[in-house]
């Protein structure tokens, strides 16, 4: 290794390989690089089973863009995405001293159902702009899974913007919610921020069920709350907005009745979501992830409470990392030729020079 972590070089002579990670969500783009494992210098592959690996560093800060990916006529805009992507990938790999990418793997909110374009698109720019062949299309439940559980066994509540539980025992993956935030995403941040502006505007109105305490909150933030239809209605980035009203819910919930039924019902939510995915039998680990839970006990407290009743079973760690730290492991993996997760067309989906068979081994993890 060099000083900064990258390898002085590849077996080639063309210059230190790396890998890119990109976390897409309803909040922006993270973009990130790290140096990979050459395969046959680590070893055999890791068996299935053993303690997780610790992910690759990042080489130096992520890149960020405030301004979430669009979503067109096809689903997610593949044209958008790069527009963003391929500047950021460029300027890392030229600050890391990278000639090549070993993989891409790209963690988009809304794959498993608006990814039909990207899946089209992605592949061949992608490999036209940066050289890549070897490139992963992970739901961002996926890279949230494996940035906080590994390849281990599991389930995870991810929980920010959105909300999706998740879970695999290694051969398929099972999903609840993550239906975006007009039809599900129960608990997450967006979910927690309207349904605080939902009690602010029953105060206004005079009706049961308001919060005079989220009434002050909503207006300080946004003004008077007759204008929130028209700030909120026409945005593209609503869910982010209304997610920026959830710490406000949650700084209530020690004094307000109306927070606290707020933050217990999505606590109600997560564990349901939770329950529906976690493998059955045995003991199995159950993570958390997400900027819904750095809003602290008040949002813990009754979580635990529900896990408990409904998941008995499930032994909650800590999480290893985010997910930008799994969509760093899926690229990491994906360059090595040791990618362990299961393959699934909608949830992760592999466009590289050897077919996936061929990558994903059934000894390793």
């Amino acid at each position: 290794m060099t000083a900064d972590g990258v390898r002085g070089g590849t077996r080639d002579g063309r210059g230190p390989s790396v890998v890119l990670a990109v976390d897409s969500g309803g909040s922006g783009l993270r973009v990130a690089l790290a140096a990979h494992a050459v395969p046959g210098d680590d070893g055999p592959p890791v068996r299935r089973g053993t303690p997780a690996r610790p992910h690759p560093a990042p080489l130096g800060a992520p890149l960020t863009s405030k301004e979430p990916v669009r979503t067109g006529p096809r689903g997610i805009s593949a044209e958008h995405l790069l527009d963003q992507l391929l500047p950021m990938a460029r300027r890392l790999m030229a600050e890391a001293g990278a000639e090549r990418l070993g993989a891409v793997a790209v963690g988009a909110a809304g794959l498993a159902t608006l990814g039909d374009e990207l899946r089209d698109e992605l592949p061949p720019v992608l490999e036209r702009e940066l050289g890549v062949r070897r490139l992963a299309l992970a739901a961002d439940a996926v890279t949230a899974y494996t940035g906080a559980l590994g390849t281990r066994t599991g389930a995870v509540i991810a929980a920010g913007t959105g909300m999706i539980a998740i879970g695999t025992d290694l051969t398929s993956w099972r999903r609840a919610d993550g239906w975006g935030h007009l039809l599900g995403d129960c608990g997450g941040g967006a979910w927690i921020g309207r349904a605080g502006l939902e009690a602010a505007l029953r105060a206004f109105d005079g009706r049961p069920g308001g919060s005079a305490a989220l009434l002050a909150r909503a207006e300080e933030m946004f003004g008077p709350v007759p204008g929130l239809p028209g700030l909120l209605y026409p945005r593209t980035d609503r869910a982010a907005v209304l997610a920026s009203f959830a710490p406000e819910v949650a700084g209530q919930a020690g004094n307000d009745p109306a927070a606290s039924r707020i933050l217990r019902t999505a606590a109600r939510h997560m564990a349901e979501s939770a329950a529906a995915v976690c493998p059955d039998g045995g003991e199995s680990r159950l993570a958390l992830t997400g900027g819904v839970f750095d809003m602290g006990a008040a949002v813990l407290g009754p979580l635990t409470e529900e896990l408990a009743e409904r998941l008995p079973h499930a032994r909650c760690v800590p999480a290893l990392g985010g997910p930008l730290d799994g969509a760093l492991r899926i690229a990491a993996d994906l360059a090595d030729g040791r990618l362990a997760l299961p393959p699934d067309e909608r949830m992760l989906y592999v466009a590289a020079e050897k077919p996936y068979g061929e990558i994903h081994g059934p000894n390793s993890a």
